[in-house]
């Protein structure tokens, strides 16, 4: 919602060559009254603080609902969480398995944002909202490659000691 004076925006769209034309946007005044740029501020924080963490955690709530590879990563990261703490890995190693989990699960976030604003703007199939498609998903297998690397890499030691090789 728009607070403020009434103003007026000027945007020229460029239609072809040198031909423009022109759009005017007016916002209108708003009934509160005006407050001081601390007020402002204090207002906006820590409302909009929230929302911005609400609708973080709404899209966490729906990638998990709806994506049934991410809960599957889900597991593996937690099975791999189990794992380390039973080995006792090193701060440093944990920071590794950490970052490595969280790329997977972030790029599985991306490859379903990207999928649905794909869906969302070409509803018919096209081959560049296949590309587009394919190339999230494999920006998310190659990390889950990756991260399978990485826990070999830091567990596979630890866990051969624990069962005698």
């Amino acid at each position: 919602m728009w607070r403020g004076r009434l103003t007026h925006a000027r945007i020229s769209l460029a239609r072809g060559r040198g031909a423009h034309a022109t759009r005017t946007l007016v916002h209108e005044q708003s009934d509160q009254p005006q407050l001081t740029p601390a007020e402002n501020k204090q207002q906006r924080a820590c409302p909009s603080l929230y929302r911005s963490f609400f609708f973080a955690f709404e899209g966490i709530a729906h990638l998990f609902r709806s994506q049934r590879n991410a809960r599957i990563e889900l597991l593996i990261a937690a099975a791999s969480c189990g794992l380390a703490f039973w080995l006792k890995i090193s701060a440093t190693q944990w920071a590794i398995l950490t970052l490595t989990i969280s790329a997977v699960l972030i790029l599985e976030a991306l490859n379903t944002a990207i999928e649905a604003a794909v869906d969302l703007t070409s509803p018919q199939q096209h081959r560049l909202a296949k590309i587009a498609k394919d190339v999230s998903a494999a920006a998310v297998l190659i990390a889950a490659i990756g991260s399978v690397l990485v826990g070999l890499l830091i567990l596979g030691p630890g866990l051969l000691r624990k069962i005698g090789f």
